[in-house]
């Protein structure tokens, strides 16, 4: 029996990542694809809508940020405010604590607590975090 080489290896492995790659283009475009649990949210074009609510006994409130610069940018505070403006246009507090969030490029969101779990909204973010802390302070996030 031969034996499969690296470079035949690298071969096969790059022709079905690019196969995959294209079937998911193709999906996304016909707009035939499952979406996760999480799902895939498309952003409004005024963006998310803001609330202010309890969850598990937190409080938790979300708006958009004006003057943010949008995306994960903008992480600098404007001369003589504190805190720090963007992320994603939005602004999320717990309990008067600033959870910091980012929307991601396919419209999900994600915050420090669950950098790895997206989410369609920051509503959405905002009840993870709050499950994630266990009823633990959310600790203020220094970015500078």
């Amino acid at each position: 029996m031969s034996r499969i080489t690296r470079r035949q290896a690298l071969t096969a492995a790059t022709g079905a990542a690019a196969g995959l790659a294209i079937t998911g283009a193709a999906r996304a475009s016909s707009g035939t694809g499952a979406h996760p649990a999480g799902g895939r949210a498309k952003r409004p074009a005024d963006g998310p809508a803001p609330f202010d609510e309890v969850y598990l006994g937190r409080r938790i409130q979300g708006a958009p940020a004006h003057g943010g610069h949008g995306g994960h940018g903008g992480h600098q505070a404007p001369a003589g405010q504190g805190g720090h403006e963007g992320h994603g246009g939005y602004r999320v507090h717990i309990d008067g604590e600033e959870l910091h969030v980012m929307s991601n490029a396919d419209g999900t969101w994600i915050s420090v607590v669950n950098h790895y779990e997206p989410h369609p909204t920051p509503l959405a973010v905002a009840r993870a975090a709050v499950a994630e802390l266990q009823g633990a302070d959310l600790v203020p996030l220094d970015l500078v």
